[in-house]
């Protein structure tokens, strides 16, 4: 028997459908990690795989990086947990107020759910209303307002609306479809007393990969701003994924406050949430909105995600990173339209789509989910790690380099005609 088989037959009495979180329950059983490095995983049965889960987006500069590690081993030297303030946190502070124009003012949790969390009381605490936006399909964490319709693990298992959420909590809380700016104006000229603030991942990556179409993110900012709504870009995802600056540095739109996680802490637990300081004020202590961690600003944290920013900083990998996932794309995009599939790709982000390239989570939805698991479990075997599920998105680091390219183009096409 596999190792990974045997820990999982113990790990399914344990903790439920053996996992800590959801989509990780892959049939019939998880491989168990035992390292990584570079752009590779390493399970406990021996096997070698290429990841381009990459931790579900954090580790753009890969497994292990030695910048990062250093970082982290100096700080383990002073102590990993203080509840005071740290010089390091004011520090960070200060870079990311330097790449993101719509955050003036900033405070550290703990993760992206969390993030997002507090950003959404904060704008109901500024605002004085009670009403948000967000988008059919978008993931905003798990926490309760948001899991309506909700992406990731929740669309793979086909309960999109999460038990023990009670009615009165998502009341209100409106949706609206992705690339859909009539939907949203008619939506804010109805509501528009009661709506504090629309969330909004500038693109979508938890219900596969989905991009705004054109001017779509301007057309938000515009009407939002017409009815006095405030705009949350949640940027867990795309932040320093798609540009230093994330989506709104690339796309050119500024939101009145945004929300930061993955690689914002180096591959340790982060949530960030900041924007302009009248708004930002409004929290405890300066002002009414309370929010408060025992964990947040996390030396360990700060020290990996200060290392991981002002690499990509210095280093600037952002056009190779484009290049390799384009190759990647262009690799096998004339096996999967053979087929009827199709691939997307922004940055350093890709998407193989069985169906075609959705605008929307409804034409999300009508993608084949059960043949992806085909392609994902033969991609497994040939040493290729995937997202495992059609409703994830996957992710190229600063450690996949040509041969991992080529190698990943020549398993994908290879996979592909086994179907």
């Amino acid at each position: 028997m596999a190792k990974s088989e045997e820990l999982y037959r113990k790990a399914v009495n344990l903790m439920p459908a053996g996992v800590s979180s959801p989509v990780r329950a892959i049939k019939p059983y998880p491989f168990y990690t035992e390292r990584a490095e570079g752009c590779k995983i390493y399970d406990i049965d021996g096997n070698e795989y290429v990841d381009y889960c990459l931790a579900y987006g954090p580790m753009i500069l890969g497994h292990a990086h030695p910048v990062v590690k250093k970082a982290i081993l100096e700080q383990v030297e002073k102590g990993w947990l203080y509840g005071t303030p740290i010089e390091l946190e004011v520090k960070f502070a200060e870079l990311i107020t330097s790449l993101y124009p719509s955050i003036e003012m900033l405070r550290f949790v703990n993760t992206g759910s969390e993030a997002t969390m507090a950003a959404i009381r904060l704008a109901r605490g500024y605002t004085g209303r009670n009403g948000i936006v967000k988008v059919e399909g978008s993931f905003h964490g798990a926490h309760d307002v948001v899991l309506v319709k909700a992406g990731s693990g929740a669309t793979t298992h086909g309960t999109p609306n999460s038990a023990g959420v009670p009615a009165e909590f998502v009341k209100y809380t409106y949706q609206v479809p992705y690339n859909d700016i009539e939907s949203l104006s008619s939506l804010l000229e109805k509501k528009r007393e009661e709506i504090a603030a629309m969330i909004l991942e500038p693109v979508m990556g938890n219900s596969s990969l989905i991009l705004p179409e054109k001017d779509y993110l301007k057309e938000v900012r515009k009407v939002t701003q017409e009815n006095d709504v405030l705009l949350i870009f949640d940027e867990v995802i795309t932040g320093f994924r798609l540009s230093e600056g994330g989506a709104q540095q690339y796309y050119g739109v500024i939101p009145d406050l945004t929300t930061l996680g993955k690689i914002a802490g180096g591959g340790l637990p982060v949530g960030v949430y900041g924007g302009k300081k009248e708004i930002m004020e409004m929290i405890s202590p300066l002002g009414p909105v309370y929010q408060a961690g025992t964990f947040s600003g996390n030396p360990l944290t700060m020290a990996a995600g200060y290392a991981t920013v002002s690499y990509l900083i210095e280093n600037k990998p952002y056009k190779q990173l484009e290049e390799r996932t384009r190759a990647i794309v262009e690799g096998i995009q004339p096996e999967l339209e053979k087929r009827g599939y199709s691939a997307g790709n922004i940055a350093s982000m890709f998407c193989i789509y069985f169906g075609e390239k959705p605008k929307d989570y409804a034409q999300a939805l009508k993608l084949d989910a059960s043949k992806y698991m085909e392609f994902f479990a033969e991609m497994l075997k040939s040493g290729v790690f995937l997202p495992p599920s059609q409703y994830e998105t996957c992710f190229v680091s600063v450690a996949h380099g040509e041969e991992e390219v080529e190698k990943t183009v020549e398993v994908a096409n290879a996979c592909l005609r086994k179907l």
